[in-house]
Formats: C-alpha cells, sequence, structure tokens
C-alpha cells in the first residue's frame, strides 16, 4: 500500500504499549504492508463510526407535545465541556422523581433525523423521537432532565470529535449527576437513570469510576449497550475486512480513540448494583446478537436485573423505538422502585 505508516519504534510509546501489545502493534504493521487501498478506505470507514464529522439537530423539542413549564439548561461535564440540555416538569406540575435521560450515537436528546435526509440518512433513513418518549415519562408523573452529550445536538466540542463509547463521555455522565446534586429542588429529588446506547455505557464507566456518586440512584434503564467488538465484526464482514481488526484498533488509537478491548462494556459492570432493566435487538444486524448482548448482560453483578430481547433485526426502527411504542413494561419498572 502506497503511503504506508511506519510503526518503528511506537512499541515505546507509553500511548501504545499500554493500549497495545508490541505483538499486536506488529500484527496492525503486517496487516497495513498487505491491504489494499480500497480495503484501507474500509478501514477508515469504521473508525470515522466513531467519529462525529456532523451533528444530529433537535428537531423536536417539548412544544411539539405541548409539555409546559420546561426549560433550556447547562452545565459542564467533569472536565468542563459546556452541556446542553432541557428541565421538563412532570405534567400538572413538578413531581419528587427525577429521570435523567441521555441518547445514543449519533443522535441529540432529541433523537435521529434519518427521514429528513443527507447527512443523517447516511447513517440510517430512521426517525428517532426521544421528546415523544420524553413525554410519556412527564405524563406518568417523572420530571426529565434531558441532555446532549459531548460532540452532539447543542454540547460542546471536545476530543477532536471523537467518541469514546464511554471512554471520555462518562465526563459528562459525572457531569449532569454534579448538577443535579447541587441544585436546590433536583438535589431534594428521588432519581432513576435512562441512558441509551452510547449514553449507557459512558454511564458504566461512570459508575466504574465514581461509584459514591451514584448511590441514591433508585433505579436505571440501561437499552442498547454497545459492545464495539461484535459491532466492528457484523460491520466488516460483509465488506471483506475483518481479517485487519488489528490494524483498526490501531487506526482508532491514532484518531484519538480506543481499542475495541478498552470499549468492552463488561469491563464496567462490577457497581451496576441498583435495579437494573435492559433492552436489546434479538437479532440486531448491527452486532452479533444475541450471544453478544447477553454475556454483557451475565456479566452483571447481581439477580435484580431484567433483559428485554426485542424480536428484530433493526436497532433503529425497533430498539431506539421500543419504549416510544411500548412503555408498559418500562413504566412498571420505574414505578415499581422510584415510589
Amino acid at each position: 500500500m502506497e503511503n504506508q505508516i511506519n510503526l518503528a519504534g511506537m512499541e515505546h510509546q507509553p500511548t501504545a504499549t499500554a493500549r497495545m501489545s508490541k505483538e499486536l502493534l506488529e500484527t496492525a504493521k503486517k496487516q497495513l504492508d498487505e491491504i489494499s487501498e480500497e480495503d484501507y478506505a474500509k478501514i477508515m470507514g469504521m473508525v470515522n463510526v466513531c467519529k462525529r464529522e456532523w451533528r444530529s439537530i433537535l428537531h423536536k423539542t417539548p412544544d411539539d407535545y405541548g409539555m409546559t413549564g420546561w426549560e433550556d439548561i447547562y452545565f459542564p461535564a467533569d472536565d468542563g465541556v459546556p452541556l446542553s440540555g432541557w428541565y421538563i416538569p412532570a405534567k400538572g406540575g413538578e413531581s419528587n422523581k427525577l429521570i435523567i435521560f441521555n441518547h445514543a450515537l449519533p443522535m441529540s436528546r432529541a433523537g435521529f433525523q434519518g427521514h429528513l435526509g443527507l447527512p443523517w440518512s447516511s447513517f440510517t433513513d430512521i426517525e428517532i423521537d426521544f421528546v415523544y418518549q420524553m413525554k410519556i415519562l412527564t405524563d406518568a408523573g417523572y420530571n426529565v432532565l434531558a441532555y446532549d452529550l459531548r460532540n452532539h445536538g447543542q454540547s460542546g466540542a471536545a476530543n477532536g470529535g471523537m467518541s469514546g463509547i464511554g471512554q471520555l463521555e462518562w465526563r459528562d455522565c459525572v457531569g449532569v449527576k454534579k448538577y443535579v446534586d447541587n441544585h436546590p429542588r433536583l438535589s431534594t429529588m428521588k432519581v432513576a437513570l435512562f441512558n441509551q446506547c452510547l449514553g449507557a455505557i459512558s454511564q458504566w464507566v461512570a459508575l466504574d469510576k465514581h461509584p459514591e456518586l451514584f448511590e441514591n440512584v433508585k433505579c436505571f434503564c440501561s437499552p442498547l449497550v454497545p459492545h464495539m467488538a461484535a459491532i466492528f465484526q457484523a460491520f466488516t464482514e460483509p465488506l471483506g475486512v475483518s481479517q485487519y481488526l488489528d490494524l483498526l484498533d490501531f487506526e482508532l488509537l491514532k484518531a484519538g480513540g480506543f481499542s475495541r478491548a478498552e470499549m468492552d462494556p463488561k469491563k464496567y459492570v462490577k457497581n451496576l448494583t441498583m435495579p437494573l432493566l435492559m433492552w436489546q435487538v434479538e437479532h440486531d444486524s448491527w452486532t452479533k446478537n444475541p450471544e453478544t448482548d447477553q454475556a454483557t448482560f451475565d456479566a452483571i453483578p447481581g439477580n435484580n436485573k431484567e433483559l428485554i430481547w426485542i424480536d428484530s433485526t433493526l436497532r433503529f426502527k425497533d430498539g431506539y423505538n421500543y419504549f416510544g411504542r411500548t412503555p408498559e413494561k418500562v413504566l412498571a419498572f420505574l414505578d415499581k422502585y422510584m415510589e
């Protein structure tokens, strides 16, 4: 391949050896020597799954569903990145129950607008409406705090636009919880978490690093937790480049991201001890299911957990829209632990 990258000496750099062994670096160099320009472009396309070149817009607001009394809010992540969100009180007036709600990649707090065309439809042409899901929650008596993760929606840019699939965004989960804990009213409320996909693994890492901050969380809805090794395997197989996954790891590190092993959600489960409800797409075409997500669920300690399987292959259409279409099980779970 032309314009090859010289990896000589990389095994002596701390950022390489700490995160990718000498053996894997040598394998990546060998793969780089062998790969064609066409296949290298496919591998870089996988890297760009984690790098945001465009953003989802707020294509809906609480006004679209007649929610009242809501307000824009702003607060810093734990490392200072400015985050933007909404606070929406329960229908009929503020209650004593708060849901902290965040989103998936490449969405925003409002959801996803693939139905509006490019650039979003290059990812998928499906609409995801999280604002409608917030209406369901507020109608059920919950206040909602929804926010955009870094590099998404209206929140600040950081880390060169790279998503760490939780390895950077955990700082946002810590920032929102500190905002709640220091707020004169929100700090007195019962708290539950409703974190999806990227937001879910980000919360798992936050719990791993700062369990004391989340001791008062009553329960956790954690749908569509991603396992990037399985996602990259599923993406690269039809492209004919699954043999280059070590090279993909190295290119992810070079871009400011993280390796497949570092992004494994099973590494961050030890403090997932509150009541937990997950849902996953059973035959998800984006990953290797049901075995991958079942293994993730099985790694979570304790017995106060439940996994709902959605009988579908469609992660976006049926996974992210599950709560909006069939909220009964989720509301029953929240009502049980938030009373």
